[in-house]
């Protein structure tokens, strides 16, 4: 490289840094334009050194061609060809034969080098979309004004200003190779993509590498924790090396059941069910002055301010409507929750727990609750929560259930007392400690954690759309 060239480089990158005062043609006025808006003046220039283009670029370039179809994410979206193009001119100092403007490639190279970086750091480290954001705004309340909050993960907001930062620093490469996401649903998702050949399976393999880059907490490798995966429809209770798996009914796609993170703390055998407002009012209220539809579902209404019961048959829709009174549904056999439920602290009233309607669980597409999170096996997941119950105490939970005991114990305590009203009550609350954490996720591919093997479900609430839309040029074409 010979100093006449350097010093015309230096030159034209003074232009683009400072403005220079060299009249600009019209079109180049045009050309700038198409880049000026991603443009920080404080950054500009930062890609080049007093020997000209910084080896950094080179670097940056080869990392990002192969870094970034195995992220599921597309070349284009990150200037790779045109980088590649105008780092060629630059080299080969090939100005002058191609007929381009050196003040052009320049200008466009150090643009382009400056969004690469930024926009690949950041959308790693915090995914290329903001699902509160998004998620959060998808549908209209059922009954009510605003949206429907279906996203209740704390997330962190993506820090462009960090990723400028680094940018300009002498370890930026570093930087750049260590934003890819490290958690274990990305590796294993990451190394599927790179065996599939499939364009459809590909970029489903895609959009679920973004869920896993959401600065959220993600289900753990190791340790006790129940994960919900709404797509799957199914539940894994896993701890140690083995897993408890069962099918799940989740909410109906107008009542979508929420994603969060919490932890279990107790369960309520033979429980009542208060039933929410919002279901009182889009459903409940109908039936106003129906005796015999109260009846029938052994529904009590109760005034909010004296917890009177009130005779149904004076009760209008108006009334039930006005929050006024409160609707519980006894407690026993028929109860829409059940003999058990599993509650966690949660920002939508939603729980996991037993039902009366087990036909529900041999439908291949269970989606038709309010919202919460119907279990096929509750028991099984009850002895999950409790690993150092004894025998009698299982007898008892099983017991109150109506299931059948298995100790002599637990078969003589029915012996001697045939009359007991039913349910037995010989178990109504158990804390559960330590709590053990549960996740209610939506990943349409996901490794089973029984198996570890990446399995793929449809889209039933067609969260994927909504993330391959707000992806955009990022996600990956094929």
């Amino acid at each position: 490289m010979t100093n006449k060239w350097v010093a015309a480089v230096m030159g034209c990158v003074l232009m683009v840094s400072c403005g220079g005062n060299r009249a600009k043609t019209e079109a180049e006025l045009s050309d700038f334009g198409v880049y000026v808006d991603s443009l920080d003046s404080a950054l500009q220039g930062k890609w080049f050194t007093r020997m000209g283009v910084s080896p950094d670029a080179d670097e940056m370039l080869a990392y990002l061609r192969e870094a970034l179809p195995k992220n599921g994410l597309d070349t284009s979206a990150f200037f790779v060809p045109q980088i590649a193009e105008d780092l060629k001119t630059v080299h080969l100092l090939a100005f002058d034969s191609l007929g381009i403007s050196i003040n052009e490639v320049l200008r466009r190279l150090d643009v382009n080098l400056q969004k690469a970086f930024v926009d690949y750091t950041t959308g790693q480290r915090y995914g290329f979309m903001r699902p509160d954001k998004v998620l959060n705004r998808m549908d209209e309340k059922v009954g009510g004004t605003g949206y429907a909050q279906l996203f209740d993960y704390e997330i962190k907001t993506p820090d462009f200003e960090e990723a400028k930062k680094q940018m300009a620093s002498d370890d930026r490469i570093t930087y750049l190779k260590e934003s890819e996401p490290s958690n274990c649903t990305y590796q294993v998702l990451q190394q599927q993509l790179a065996s599939s050949t499939d364009i459809a399976e590909r970029r489903k393999l895609a959009i679920n590498l973004e869920r896993s880059r959401w600065q959220i907490k993600q289900p753990e490798e190791k340790g006790r924790q129940i994960v919900v995966n709404i797509a799957a429809q199914r539940l894994w209770a896993v701890g140690g090396d083995s897993a408890l798996s069962m099918k799940i009914c989740c909410g109906a796609v107008p009542t979508k059941t929420p994603l969060l993170c919490s932890a279990i703390s107790y369960m309520q055998v033979n429980p009542e069910w208060v039933i929410p407002f919002n279901i009182i009012k889009t459903d409940v209220a109908n039936h106003g002055g129906d005796v015999a539809y109260f009846s029938r579902n052994n529904y009590w209404i109760l005034d909010r301010k004296t917890n009177d019961t009130l005779n149904a048959k004076n009760v209008s829709s108006e009334k039930l409507k006005s929050g006024s009174v409160r609707v519980v549904q006894k407690s026993g056999k028929g109860n829409s929750l059940g003999r058990i439920v599993f509650r966690f602290p949660n920002n939508f009233s939603v729980y996991l727990h037993d039902t009366n309607n087990r036909g529900a669980f041999l439908r291949e597409r269970r989606t038709l609750s309010h919202g919460c999170v119907r279990v096929e096996k509750p028991f099984e997941l009850a002895c999950f929560l409790l690993p150092e119950a004894d025998d009698w105490m299982l007898d008892r939970l099983r017991l109150s259930m109506d299931i059948k005991p298995e100790t002599e114990r637990g078969q003589k305590y029915l012996e001697e007392h045939p009359d007991a009203p039913s349910p037995l009550k010989l178990m109504t609350y158990q804390e559960v400690e330590p709590k053990v954490p549960v996740y209610i996720i939506y990943y349409t591919a996901y490794p089973n954690p029984e198996t570890g093997i990446v399995e793929l479900w449809p889209d039933i609430y067609k969260f994927d759309e909504v993330i391959a839309k707000e992806m955009g040029s990022f996600l990956l074409k094929k």
